[in-house]
């Protein structure tokens, strides 16, 4: 989700909820304590120099119970966000304390916040030598494709 997704959003809503990809509720009492702007620079394991740019949500849960963030104050954040930090409408990622830090995608179900899963990938597979998988078939599929598009009558003879 990028920065004017998320936006638009958040202007339909009247509470903000977060679910992680166990389906579990991030605390209703959560605090976005940081929007920020990330920028990675990085040699990939093929040689290949490549930059990233994310924007940084990092929400966080204390004792305070009495102080619940709403749509409109998120707003205001960004908005500010956006003119102290030269923000661009890219892709948000979020930070949330699990057993360390987890970083998370962003999607919207029409109600809740998404926190996806994100895993690590090679971005050079053509370079480094990772063999590609090919799709495992089996023949008797194979026999049963090849006798069903050469009928007498199929034309394919």
């Amino acid at each position: 989700m990028t920065l004017s997704e998320i936006k638009k959003h958040l202007e339909t809503l009247e509470t903000i909820e977060f679910k992680l990809p166990n389906g579990e509720l991030v605390p209703s009492h959560f605090h976005v304590t940081e929007v920020g702007k990330i920028s990675k620079t990085f040699i990939d394991c093929g040689g290949t120099l490549r930059q990233e740019s994310v924007i940084n949500f990092q929400l966080w849960e204390a004792n305070d119970y009495d102080h619940r963030l709403h749509p409109e104050k998120l707003l205001n954040i960004i908005t500010l966000s956006e003119e102290k930090l030269k923000l661009r409408d890219v892709d948000i990622e979020v930070e949330y304390q699990s057993d360390t830090i987890g970083k998370y995608g962003l999607g919207f179900d029409g109600k809740s916040f998404l926190l996806t899963s994100k895993q690590t990938n090679c971005l050079a597979k053509d370079n480094c030598g990772i063999p590609t998988l090919k799709p495992k078939l089996k023949l008797s599929e194979l026999q049963n494709q090849a006798t069903s598009c050469c009928t007498p009558d199929s034309g394919c003879c």
